[in-house]
């Protein structure tokens, strides 16, 4: 009867005590308020913006160590840059970037394998970057090492060379010889374009949905300034 008793005791206090707890409380979310991501014309003139900082030799300060634990937990850049290898022409120097802002793709001559290519289609496809610049530069050796027409010497530099050789045949139909390589430079520029979207159909889609927009620059060694070029029919075609 006694163990009857306690038994009866103990349901109903724990009854009473599930009654009185209180109602969880939902987590909040980690945004209370999403902010839309920038346009690829307000990127490109945060990336102008930076670039006439760097041209005045005024880079912006940024608390590195502070921003490099923030982004260890992911990355959201506002820009893909392809871009030369070319020790000189280094796109968060030159657009005053710093950690996560840029997702930067870089071979001699500015020009995309299926390796480049892959690293831009995780950048478009995963990381939703809005803007793709194609960043070329003055006095570039691999477009000077293909106006050459010099053979070269090993099958990996022949690649290079490969990639660009469309650009110099076509500056060679308007441009004298004292102007053909800074021509195909800028051709190459339109060419490498051009081969993104005509190679990879990721891209080709982001493009045509208007999620990607492709912006066509060259990168001035002497003035430090980027100039953005005007597209063409081979880019656009």
């Amino acid at each position: 009867m006694m163990r009857m008793l306690c038994l009866s005791l103990l349901l109903s206090l724990t009854a009473h005590g599930f009654a009185q707890a209180p109602a969880a409380v939902p987590a909040p979310h980690a945004h209370t308020a999403s902010h839309a991501a920038p346009s690829a014309a307000e990127v490109w003139n945060i990336l102008m913006a930076g670039n006439r900082r760097f041209v005045a030799g005024t880079p912006q300060a940024r608390d590195v160590v502070s921003l490099r634990h923030k982004l260890a937990s992911g990355q959201s850049p506002k820009a893909i840059i392809l871009s030369c290898s070319d020790s000189r022409v280094g796109p968060e120097l030159i657009f005053d970037q710093s950690l996560g802002d840029i997702f930067v793709v870089r071979t001699a001559g500015n020009v995309a394998d299926a390796v480049g290519l892959g690293s831009i289609e995780y950048a478009v496809e995963h990381l939703h970057s809005p803007l793709l610049v194609v960043l070329g530069h003055q006095k570039c050796g691999a477009v000077n090492a293909a106006c050459s027409g010099e053979k070269m010497p090993s099958p990996n530099l022949d690649a290079i060379v490969e990639k660009i050789d469309p650009a110099v045949g076509r500056a060679k139909t308007y441009a004298k010889p004292d102007d053909l390589v800074e021509s195909a430079i800028k051709e190459n520029v339109h060419q490498s374009a051009h081969d993104l979207s005509a190679n990879s159909e990721i891209i080709r889609h982001a493009v045509e949905s208007g999620a990607l927009t492709v912006i066509e620059a060259e990168y001035e060694l002497d003035t430090g300034n980027v100039v953005r070029l005007k597209a063409t029919a081979t880019t656009q075609n």
